[in-house]
């Protein structure tokens, strides 16, 4: 058994239900994030995100050294890359990134792209939790800032995130 399956703990008769609506939601680099499941609550097995991502907004070029990454588009569509391949996902798609893969996605449509994260091992729920700001009912996220970036970067190694910031492989 690997070191990493060997941390996912299990029990039987834990049921998680995170009610439509409910789960701590948070700004992150200008796209929303509601938790749905966290590490805690999943016995380190994954974590759940649902997200709003507004037309010009993802994040950059970057990889995990511990997590798988897939995405469920709910609605809209991102234009996704996943190592040197560019192309586009639409409501309904499914998208699976495996850890050291170099990937992002960019909604550069017109509406609001709404899709679920799913991560495993758990735990990267972490990271939105330390670059993220509380969300406010009403009202739209705040302007990106250099501090965001800065937090986003020093975060970064804690959770394993490596960014590239290379954007020469990013339009279709």
């Amino acid at each position: 058994m690997s070191q990493e399956s060997q941390t996912i703990k299990t029990t039987r008769g834990q049921v998680v239900h995170t009610p439509a609506g409910e789960g701590q939601t948070l700004w992150v680099m200008g796209d929303t994030y509601t938790i749905k499941a966290t590490e805690k609550d999943t016995n380190g097995a994954l974590s759940l995100i649902e997200a709003s991502v507004p037309p010009g907004e993802g994040p950059p070029p970057h990889w995990h050294a511990r997590e798988d990454e897939a995405y469920y588009l709910l609605s809209g569509s991102l234009e996704v890359l996943g190592d040197d391949r560019t192309f586009m996902a639409h409501a309904g798609d499914f998208v699976f990134i495996p850890r050291g893969t170099r990937h992002r996605f960019k909604n550069v449509g017109l509406h609001t792209a709404r899709l679920l994260f799913l991560f495993t091992p758990g735990g990267f729920e972490g990271y939105f939790t330390k670059i993220g700001h509380p969300a406010k009912p009403g009202e739209l996220p705040p302007p990106l800032t250099e501090a965001d970036v800065q937090r986003s970067a020093d975060a970064a190694p804690e959770y394993g995130v490596h960014v590239t910031w290379d954007d020469s492989a990013l339009h279709v």
